[in-house]
């Protein structure tokens, strides 16, 4: 792309040079043997000489280095990935290397990039960033004899999904051989949903530079330069008060000086004043004013257009034959409007602002709307017009509904939500036909699901009032409406909303659809009102039940996380998990990316199976999930959550340190999305749980301060039971006293009727705290643990529940006790229950191939503290 030199053009930037050489020890850096990337951030107001150092920097780096550049514009601001796809433009073109280039992320990165066309489904935003930071990597190696230089000007002005991907880039640019140079003014004159993204890439910079404007003796140097040793200081001081030290209108004012120096026997100050009033604001567009009306049609059609659009479509905007466009280019590039070339390319971006200001309001109206047709003409996508057409005024127009709407659907098939939003809401100011009006808000609803849940409950809720929907829209909107409350932490709302739904529907396949997501959100809650009514009726409804539609499937699955929260004896609930399964799989349309019922389903098979000791069946469901989710590019909450259930299983299995590492990666992907979400709570919960049972105390403590875990508890049920953990959380920390109402707490879940023992393991805990304060009552209560493991009846269940007993039995009793949950244990996935239960038998018997075993296998689990204690106990 071309760029307005500046007026010194073979010397040195005046006042620049310790920006300069920052970027040169960065390229520097990047041209090791062993390469170091980088990020320089340059910002500054409009005109203080951002595109002319980023000029010196390329033109340096160019020397030694692929450079790759572009230039952000008002015009493609609206645009998904248009600074992406400039970016890496040449690369693209080679169609040789493309398919390398790509690599496994071509369905995703293709069709954001321009490369290929989009499906018909929505792609996740976040895969699709991620896709753009794996291209990017591979672009970086492929340059190694040349290292790899990214240079974006203006970044202010690019879209928000490139500088997603900039932003998400940045903290791994110094693993890369690459280096990112980035320009923009400060953010404030940044779109808001961009502010952010321009704050991360300042964070991750190398190096972060705030361009100051030029000091009087540096516009007296440049004044001798440009206009001759004669030029006195007087006349370079006058320039530096007219202009503040902006070199952008320093220069432009040498530029009028040169062609028309000033009468010698006029005031200087008062000429040079008048002079620069021309220059700035919207006194830049005034200079068309002597140029005739086809030069001021022209640059106002090519400002509407903005940036790279050919000369010839601005041209047949303003309505200019070729003969008349060629004198106006030739007038507008004398004006120093337009820089020579066949796209549009105005001088400065200052001059593109006022230019497009001064085009008067109806005009500019009617040009975008006209630019939008010319676009489509000439073959463009509806997303590559709907810039022009989130422009023109409303006017009932139900074609430029339709166009919206399909420019939203595109957007959204390349992973651009925001742009989808602003595409749907400007359709509904037009407005669409009445019958339109509900579908509108819910693609809008849909359109939102992934970045903004209030927005997602808003429209949806609208969409259910307005008439318009069929009974297969409207319950999917009801659906994505209970899955938006959901994720927003309002529970009870998410029942209620499609109880009613349910209510009013008439029998069938929707029906049953709905009335298996009241039963589920019902269940997510953690203070429902009536937890055993609802179990009776969902066993009422699904016990008959073979399984032979997804509904009924649903169902099945819902009633075997039911027992299993119950604590129903296993073989039951395994019974009904495998009726809600094909051949131990999700049936087709209930899978991990099946949208139309959600992958709560699979879900809760897979943790149903966890928690009754089928831990093969629940990793194999699990490693589908994360399996699906990156082959889909589904790399946002829904993979976060398929780790931290993967982490879940390493948990039970007793694998505490990969558990711990793969917790630790659900969160890091969750965090991402957001903070505060269920996926938060769930991953939080397990990894306390997890590091207390490493017996590392002080890391427990510290995440959960830091993550704010422990009450008040939302609305939606924490995997697992969070009272529970919280509760063995204190009582780790010697809190007691705190640890015994916490867990009293946790008591709550028996009376909802849930008496899985391992699920919320309260009733172990609290008799521990309590054995020598109010041995009775802890005696009691391991009574009835091992009731409820009894009737539970896994092994997991039977050794922690006779290991519990042990621990406050006579110590005549106690080695039976033990030698009974380590027979228990062995036949338990739960591999650091068994070292406990050794290490326990080994302290109570003297037995020291017990202490030796249960050593070894605390060692091998990860149980840290755990092997320590038996390790004193051998020496």
């Amino acid at each position: 792309m071309t760029t307005t030199p500046p007026p010194w053009p073979g010397d040195p930037l005046p006042e620049r040079e310790l920006e300069l050489a920052a970027a040169d020890r960065a390229v520097d850096a990047l041209c090791r043997t062993r390469p170091e990337g980088g990020l320089l951030v340059y910002s500054g107001a409009a005109g203080i000489g951002k595109t002319s150092v980023l000029a010196r920097v390329r033109a340096r780096a160019a020397e030694r280095c692929t450079v790759r550049t572009t230039r952000a514009d008002p015009g493609t601001t609206a645009v998904p990935f248009h600074t992406a796809r400039a970016l890496f433009a040449p690369d693209l073109a080679d169609t040789d290397g493309l398919a390398a280039l790509l690599g496994p992320h071509r369905a995703l990165a293709g069709p954001a990039l321009g490369l290929t066309t989009p499906g018909d489904e929505p792609a996740d935003p976040q895969g699709v960033q991620d896709a753009l930071v794996a291209l990017t990597a591979r672009a970086a190696r492929r340059h190694r004899a040349r290292p790899l230089v990214l240079v974006l000007d203006d970044a202010h002005w690019a879209d928000g999904e490139s500088l997603g991907w900039l932003a998400a880039l940045g903290p791994r640019l110094a693993r890369l051989p690459l280096l990112l140079v980035v320009a923009h003014r400060p953010t404030e004159h940044a779109a808001e949903e961009s502010r952010p993204h321009l704050d991360a890439l300042g964070t991750a910079a190398r190096l972060r530079v705030t361009l100051r404007a030029l000091s009087p003796e540096a516009a007296a140097g440049l004044t001798r330069r440009a206009l001759g040793t004669g030029a006195d200081d007087a006349l370079g001081r006058a320039l530096w008060d007219a202009t503040g030290g902006s070199p952008y209108e320093l220069a432009e004012l040498l530029a009028r000086l040169r062609e028309h120096p000033l009468d010698p026997g006029a005031d200087q100050a008062t000429a040079v004043r008048e002079l620069a009033a021309t220059v700035r604001g919207h006194r830049l567009a005034d200079r068309l004013g002597g140029l005739g009306p086809d030069a001021a049609r022209l640059a106002w059609a090519a400002a509407v257009f903005g940036a790279g659009i050919p000369l010839r479509l601005a041209a047949s905007l303003a309505g200019l034959s070729p003969g008349r466009q060629a004198t106006a280019t030739g007038e507008l590039r004398a004006a120093r409007v337009l820089n020579p070339g066949d796209t549009v390319d105005f001088t400065h971006p200052l001059v593109a602002g006022a230019v497009y200001d001064a085009v008067p309001r109806s005009l500019r109206t009617t040009f975008h709307g006209r630019a939008a047709w010319l676009l489509t003409a000439e073959g463009h996508s509806p997303a590559a017009a709907a810039r022009h057409l989130l422009e023109v005024h409303p006017d009932q127009d139900p074609a430029l509904v339709e166009q919206l709407r399909r420019a939203a659907r595109e957007h959204l098939a390349v992973g651009a939500p925001d742009a989808a939003r602003r595409c749907l809401e400007r359709a509904l100011r037009e407005p669409p036909e009445h019958h339109l009006r509900a579908h509108v808000h819910h693609e809008l609803g849909c359109a939102a699901l992934l970045t903004s849940p209030a927005d997602t409950v808003r429209h949806l809720r609208t969409a259910l009032e307005l008439p318009g929907l069929d009974d297969t829209l409207r319950a999917d909107a009801t659906f994505r409406l209970a899955q938006a409350l959901a994720h927003n932490q309002q529970m009870r709302e998410a029942s209620l909303s499609v109880a009613f739904a349910a209510a009013t529907t008439e029998p069938g396949p929707e029906r049953l659809r709905l009335q298996a997501a009241h039963f589920m959100y019902d269940a997510f809650r953690a203070t429902e009102d009536d937890g055993p009514g609802r179990s009776r009726r969902l066993a009422q409804l699904a016990d008959p039940l073979a399984g032979e539609t997804n509904a009924e499937r649903a169902l099945l699955t819902l009633r075997a996380f039911d027992g299993m929260l119950r604590g129903e004896n296993h073989t039951v609930v395994a019974e009904f998990c495998e009726r809600a399964l094909t051949d131990g799989h999700p049936a087709p349309g209930l899978g991990w990316t099946d949208t139309a019922w959600g992958f709560e389903y699979p879900c809760l098979a897979g943790i149903t199976y966890a928690w009754i000791d089928e831990l093969d069946r629940a990793e194999e469901l699990f490693g589908e999930a994360v399996r699906a989710y990156e082959i889909s590019g589904w790399s946002g909450g829904h993979l976060a959550f398929a780790h931290m259930l993967t982490g879940a299983v390493l948990r039970r299995r007793g694998r505490l340190a990969e558990a711990e590492t793969r917790l630790r990666e659900s969160l890091r992907l969750a965090d991402r999305i957001g903070t505060g979400l269920p996926v938060h709570w769930d991953a939080v919960c397990l990894l306390v749980d997890t590091l207390l049972a490493r017996g590392r105390t002080a890391d427990a403590q510290r995440l959960a301060e830091a993550r704010g875990f422990g009450p008040p508890y939302p609305d939606a049920m924490i995997l697992p039971d969070a009272p529970s953990v919280h509760g063995r959380l204190l009582l780790a920390l010697g809190r007691t006293d705190e640890a015994v109402a916490a867990l009293e707490a946790a008591s709550a879940v028996a009376e909802r009727g849930r008496h899985n023992p391992v699920w919320a393991p309260w009733r172990r805990d609290l008799a521990g705290a309590l054995a020598t304060r109010d041995p009775e009552r802890a005696r009691a209560l391991t009574r009835r643990l091992r009731v409820d493991a009894e009737r539970f009846g896994t092994p997991t269940a039977l050794g922690m529940a006779l290991g519990c007993e042990a621990a406050l039995a006579p110590a005549g009793a106690a080695p039976a006790l033990h030698a009974r949950a380590v027979a228990h244990l062995e036949e338990s996935p739960a591999r650091d229950e068994l070292a406990r239960a050794r290490v326990a038998l080994g302290l109570a018997t003297g037995d020291r191939d017990q202490l030796h075993r249960g050593l070894l296998l605390a060692r091998t689990c990860g149980a840290d503290a755990l092997a320590e204690q038996a390790r004193s106990a051998l020496a």
